[in-house]
């Protein structure tokens, strides 16, 4: 909660003063409603915040699906190759993310796979099991992805259950933590 004084905001944790009298800065945490209330201090709600992934700042829900760009006349934008212009929605950027997401849980254990190829030594089953793992995950919450009719789904599935646990599918524990 935000609280006001004559119209001006005041910074909770932050002294200040009203009329010849000075108050402490943990003054607006300590006192009551009926004290606020008398010097004429007004409680008022905090501006939403939403998450931006989903969101533009003023709560009105990103474009989920990709958009093909058009000029003033409903032509075509095209790029310097000639190629359609296209805004990615939130779904094609959310899924880009888990791309570099399982891109950078596989990197850790690339130099298995270069060492395999160079001299043939076996990569160790729990690091395949893992990268196999890591694979199947990004394709499965890709696809959770996709199956997201609207914003709201989007946001449930990147949130937890009462009990701590994801919506969303996991990436498997790395086998060296």
């Amino acid at each position: 909660m935000a609280f006001k004084l004559d119209g001006n905001p005041l910074a909770v944790d932050v002294p200040f003063t009203v009329g010849d009298v000075n108050y402490p800065a943990n003054w607006l945490r300590l006192s009551t409603a009926d004290e606020k209330t008398a010097l004429g201090i007004t409680e008022v709600a905090d501006s939403p915040t939403y998450d931006s992934r989903f969101y533009w700042g003023d709560g009105t829900a990103k474009t989920l699906t990709d958009t093909n760009e058009v000029d003033e006349n409903g032509d075509p934008v095209l790029d310097e190759n000639g190629d359609q212009v296209v805004t990615l929605g939130v779904k094609s950027v959310l899924k880009a993310q888990e791309k570099v997401t399982a891109g950078s849980l596989l990197a850790k254990y690339d130099w298995y796979v270069v060492r395999k190829a160079e001299k043939s030594t076996a990569i160790p089953t729990a690091i395949t099991t893992y990268r196999d793992g890591v694979r199947t995950a990004c394709t499965t919450r890709e696809t959770e992805i996709t199956n997201c009719a609207d914003t709201a789904a989007l946001v449930t599935l990147y949130s937890f259950k009462d009990d701590g646990t994801a919506y969303m599918t996991q990436y498997p524990t790395d086998p060296n933590s």
